[in-house]
């Protein structure tokens, strides 16, 4: 096999090893290129490969996808195979054989390899939203900013980061096996967020502190270890958070993945920044990075405007070229570093939240807005600097 050729097959199976590791969507995969290479003579080797990094990879052995994914992704490798040879193989009839059966979990996982040859594994709800919340699974900004993290460990390296919404837990599990934070404190809402947000950090084999922002507890055994961080889940609702609540967590990075998704979230979230400003007692005000989804250009406007009302500077953070994860190519991501200052008003006298009517939650299935086909600057962290330079009357 001629060098050019072996880098092509290597790419595929890392393709297909990662997309399927991370239960990404069928047709997210690069059927087409496979089929290209099952009519050369090693055809059946290359799926025999493909089966071993897919379904039969350690990992997923031991923390399997659904099972009807795993149904489809067989059957459609099968199908793949009939199509261009005759010799049926029995390794695949095997393995689909193996999944016609067991009935389906509520829980399911995903794996995402890291860098150091690391991963990061996640339990998660077999149904995309449940529980009236979009935290028990894993959105594309939360894959954007874990690759931003990852390739600029100095920005969380020795220091205490705050997560907020932090759903399934994949960005602050990847800085935690990464950056070497001090401390980082995950945080949502939602009960069975935080429940599925404490299994998932323990799957990973990390330890958990005592909530500082609960109610005192008898202190259990305490299995820290010198050499990771000190990690915590916190309950915070943005909207009724007190004053002691936030100034327990002292922060020196506060980060957010894939939370401004209407515009009830976003005034939530600035007033919640707001609020943290005016808890903080260090030498250094922390700076933030919010990732988002541009699902609504509007929303990044009304979110860069709410800021400039609140007096909080933000730039946007250049793209970064490495992708290590595996998500839909053509959404619109970007990433606001945002300059927290220490609050000049007291907390008594911050403004109230006013609040709009209850926004519709974002699905997989949801019609996706691109910033290009409402007339924007197709690059979403240019819409939104240009939006924001416009309502600051730059």
């Amino acid at each position: 096999m001629a060098p050019e050729e072996s880098a092509e097959a290597a790419g595929l199976l890392q393709s297909f090893e990662s997309r399927y590791l991370a239960a990404r969507t069928l047709r997210s995969f690069p059927w087409q290129s496979l089929e290209e290479k099952l009519r050369d003579s090693s055809g059946p080797e290359l799926l025999l490969i493909i089966l071993q990094k897919t379904v039969k990879h350690p990992l997923c052995v031991k923390h399997p996808p659904s099972v009807k994914y795993a149904r489809c992704f067989l059957s459609e490798l099968i199908r793949k195979h009939e199509a261009v040879h005759t010799e049926p193989l029995d390794e695949l009839y095997e393995a689909l054989a193996e999944v016609l059966m067991p009935k389906e979990p509520t829980q399911c996982h995903r794996s995402y390899l890291l860098p150091s040859g690391d991963s990061v594994t996640l339990s998660e709800s077999t149904a995309i939203i449940s529980h009236g919340t979009t935290g028990l699974v894993t959105w594309d900004a939360a894959l954007y900013l874990a690759e931003w993290a990852i390739q600029n460990p100095a920005a969380f390296a020795h220091r205490t980061v705050l997560e907020l919404g932090s759903g399934a837990g994949l960005t602050g599990l990847a800085i935690c096996k990464t950056c070497c934070p001090s401390a980082y404190v995950f945080s949502d809402y939602h009960s069975c967020v935080l429940e599925q947000l404490r299994g998932n950090v323990l799957l990973n084999g990390l330890s958990l502190e005592p909530d500082a922002t609960a109610p005192a507890q008898h202190p259990g055994h305490n299995t820290y270890d010198s050499e990771s961080p000190k990690v915590t889940v916190a309950q915070l609702d943005w909207d009724v958070v007190t004053a002691p609540q936030l100034a327990a967590f002292q922060p020196d990075v506060i980060i957010a993945a894939d939370v401004l998704y209407c515009p009830e979230t976003v005034l939530s979230l600035v007033r919640v920044l707001q609020r943290l400003s005016a808890c903080l007692k260090g030498q250094q005000a922390p700076d933030a990075y919010v990732a988002f989804t541009v699902r609504n250009p509007q929303t990044c406007q009304l979110f860069t405007s709410e800021l400039g009302q609140a007096g909080i500077p933000w730039e946007a953070v250049p793209h970064h070229d490495q992708k290590l994860f595996p998500y839909e190519e053509h959404s619109d991501m970007a990433i606001l570093k945002l300059m927290l200052k220490f609050a000049v008003c007291p907390w008594s006298q911050l403004p109230r939240l006013m609040m709009p009517p209850p926004c519709t939650k974002p699905t997989e299935t949801q019609p996706k807005t691109t910033t290009a086909h409402l007339g924007f600057h197709p690059d979403p962290a240019q819409a939104c600097l240009a939006a924001g330079a416009k309502n600051q009357g730059v």
